[in-house]
């Protein structure tokens, strides 16, 4: 992955929302040029055989999925309302449709979706959506999520399975719903869905596993009968928002698939959902500097936004990497130490602690790449209402604040 922190793009359009506002600017900034471009890259570095879907929930903007729409093998949704919002947004594309604790309602929604494909994960769920299956008429294609136990991939901070979680059903379970679907004849097994690891760094230990859902499915195929042909081997690839030289290596994971494929004998087809892989890299958070100050001895930059803004700093609990935009003004600061804050009356809302600059001064702007993924769409946007920041999408028409909110 390209290291994004520097963009002319981007530095001409904080100068243009300057221009514009009259009041300090608060702004994401999104980069589809360099967006399209990583897609592309990811989806062209792909062997044969691989699918490649965009998982929605890590940024759901419409200009996002209008992006990746003609790059992508389909987008994957973990509510109903992210269903919902991409069959509004790209109808008629293939849909994933997965998450715990599916509603009947949720179900019923997906059901009715020619190109959904459901992943079940639990005997529960199997059992609710078979009775909406048959009593909306249609035959529907679903995978099972599977929680398997992978010997010697060691783990990551967001473990998804592998270990007692709630996410997918464990292979004791297996004999059961396929017994179930079975007697089922409105679902129709099509793969299986493993996702263990999130925030996976290291592209050899995701061969590993990969290699492990492979010939895990082909034991199953074998021992159960099955005439299966695709594993979703999920998304989960890492990155390090201190060192993007650290970051999962994608080309070196692609080159490992071809090589584990001229390995293999078997018609197996690998899907992945990448969600935070794929677009953390085309956005950017701005803050224009509303006061600086001196409290017990450290410094303080206060600019306009927040963690409600911009939760990625609280969530991954680092300090997140940051340019200064500067303008004309003098510096009121030189070669110090300073954390950078946001309006709210809390101490959590903090970005970045004691880092050091150059220069700063009120009416500079604080740049945060890194910010295309996990970012708006998790933070906690109505807390102290204040207003949403500007939304600019470079390579199509700006979207106000009021559309910032879906």
């Amino acid at each position: 992955m390209n290291n994004p922190h520097h963009n002319a793009r981007v530095e001409q359009a904080i100068a243009q929302l300057q221009r514009q506002s009259a009041e300090p600017v608060c702004a994401y900034i999104y980069d589809l040029q360099a967006l399209r471009q990583h897609a592309q890259w990811m989806k062209t570095a792909l062997p044969a055989g691989c699918e490649l879907y965009y998982a929605a929930k890590a940024n759901a903007e419409a200009p996002i999925l209008q992006t990746l729409a003609p790059i992508v093998d389909g987008f994957e949704a973990a509510s109903g309302g992210e269903l919902r919002w991409l069959q509004q947004q790209q109808p008629g594309r293939p849909l994933l449709f997965g998450g715990p604790g599916k509603l009947d309602s949720e179900l019923a929604q997906a059901v009715e979706l020619p190109h959904c494909t459901l992943h079940v994960e639990s005997l529960g769920e199997l059992d609710r959506l078979a009775h909406i299956a048959a009593r909306a008429g249609r035959r529907v294609p679903i995978f099972l999520r599977m929680n398997i136990a992978v010997p010697g991939i060691g783990d990551t901070r967001l473990m998804m399975g592998g270990k007692p979680t709630p996410f997918g059903m464990d292979e004791e379970a297996l004999p059961l719903a396929l017994e179930r679907l079975r007697h089922s004849p409105s679902l129709q097994l099509e793969g299986f869905h493993f996702h263990l690891m999130s925030h996976q760094r290291d592209a050899d230990i995701q061969l590993a596993l990969v290699r492990a859902y492979l010939d895990t499915v082909l034991r199953w195929r074998s021992s159960y009968d099955l005439d299966v042909r695709m594993v979703n081997a999920g998304g989960g690839f890492g990155i390090d928002y201190a060192d993007m030289r650290q970051s999962f290596d994608w080309q070196r994971f692609c080159d490992g698939l071809r090589r584990l494929q001229v390995q293999r004998d078997d018609d197996l087809r690998l899907r992945f959902e990448p969600g935070r892989y794929v677009s953390v890299g085309c956005g950017y958070y701005v803050m224009q500097v509303l006061d600086i100050k001196r409290n017990h001895g450290e410094y303080f930059a206060i600019a306009r936004g927040g963690t409600h803004h911009f939760r990625t700093p609280a969530a991954q609990g680092h300090d997140h990497p940051f340019m200064i935009w500067r303008g004309d003004r003098d510096a009121a600061i030189e070669r110090e130490k300073v954390s950078l804050v946001g309006q709210l009356c809390t101490p959590k809302d903090m970005l970045a602690r004691a880092q050091q600059v150059d220069a700063l001064a009120t009416g500079d702007c604080l740049v945060f790449p890194l910010a295309g993924a996990y970012a708006w769409n998790i933070s906690h946007q109505n807390f102290l209402m204040h207003p949403p920041p500007q939304m600019l999408f470079l390579d199509c028409e700006p979207v106000s604040p009021s559309h910032a909110q879906r």
